[in-house]
Formats: structure tokens, C-alpha cells, sequence
């Protein structure tokens, strides 16, 4: 039961996010929670991990509950559930409606999304900077001191390294750096 419930949360997840895997977060963080299959710190955890891990958020996050919950059946079951719908849509879209861009109905369509994409995105940005310096709810405060000066820290580099240079620093560099930072923070404040 819990294999095909597993598969079918996460096509579910995986047909109703347009707008790729920050899009996404919601939906699973909501998901997860109501089964019960991570704790919202986990989540958290996770979605940290997730996001500094090659691959598709998506198919991180589906891997991981799936095996958190029935080992690799699970993990194979949640990872083919949230591929399966862009996989489809993908088919169709290549094989029936190579035409369609034109379509005023299709072009009302991606206009009515874009707004909600873009919200989904933004929601999931302010929510993990204020789980980031220490948000637990809206009454309550656990104020990271880890995470706010990292946070700082970087902020700093990032736009500093765009004023200096007039270029946006790597990626992979951020990553590395935030890492390299996470440690030595932590490690001074334990």
C-alpha cells in the first residue's frame, strides 16, 4: 500500500508543478507533512541537502521519501511517480503539438500559469530565508546564529563579487564556499 501510495502522491506532485522543482517545494513540503513521512525540520534538512546535490530537485526529494519510507522500492516507486507526468507531456507535446505555440487557448494557458509559477518560486524563497535565520511559526522564534551569518556572509560575497567584477560568481563556487563556511561556523559557534 504504502508503494503505490508513495508512486501516486508524487505523480500527483509531479503533473500539478509547472514550473520545475522550486515550484515543487510546496507541494511536497505540504505532502510529506500530512503523511507524516518527515518532520517539518526534516524537510528543512533535506531540502538543504537536495539543493546542493546533483540532479533534479524533484527526483532528489522523491528518492529520498521513497527510501525513507519503503527502502529502494519506495525510492524507485516516488522517483518514477514525479518523472512519469513530465515524461508524458514531454511525448505529447514533441510527437501531437509541435504547432500548438500558436494557439490562443495554449497562449492563454502559459499566461495564466506564469503568475502562479512565479509565486510558487517566490513563496518558496521567502519561506526557506525565514527557516534560515530562525523561524519556527509565525509566534514562535529560534533565532540560528549559523545560518544568519552564513546567510550574511554570502550575501555579501555574491553582490560584492557582481560590483567588483560586473559578472555573477559560479554556482559551483557559491556551493563550495557556503559549504566551506557552513563548517567553520559551525564549528566556532558549537
Amino acid at each position: 500500500m504504502i508503494l503505490w501510495t508513495l508512486f501516486f502522491e508524487f505523480f500527483k506532485i509531479g503533473l500539478f508543478t509547472i514550473g520545475g522543482g522550486y515550484a515543487m517545494i510546496p507541494l511536497v513540503k505540504e505532502t510529506v507533512l500530512n503523511y507524516g513521512w518527515l518532520t517539518e525540520s526534516e524537510f528543512y534538512d533535506f531540502l538543504g541537502i537536495c539543493e546542493s546535490t546533483p540532479g533534479p530537485i524533484a527526483i532528489n526529494m522523491a528518492t529520498f521519501v521513497g527510501a525513507e519510507q519503503s527502502g529502494i522500492l519506495g525510492a524507485m516507486c516516488a522517483t518514477f511517480g514525479v518523472v512519469l507526468p513530465s515524461f508524458i507531456i514531454i511525448l505529447l507535446i514533441a510527437s501531437i503539438l509541435k504547432n500548438f505555440t500558436d494557439n490562443k487557448y495554449f497562449k492563454g494557458f502559459i499566461s495564466g500559469v506564469k503568475p502562479v509559477v512565479i509565486a510558487l518560486i517566490t513563496s518558496t524563497g521567502v519561506m526557506l530565508l525565514v527557516k534560515c535565520i530562525g523561524f519556527v511559526s509565525l509566534k514562535e522564534f529560534d533565532f540560528n546564529p549559523v545560518s544568519s551569518i552564513c546567510f550574511a556572509v554570502l550575501t555579501v560575497i555574491y553582490f560584492g563579487y557582481k560590483k567588483l567584477t560586473n559578472k555573477k560568481i559560479s554556482t559551483i563556487l557559491l556551493i563550495v564556499i557556503s559549504a566551506v563556511l557552513g563548517i567553520a561556523v559551525s564549528v566556532l559557534f558549537k
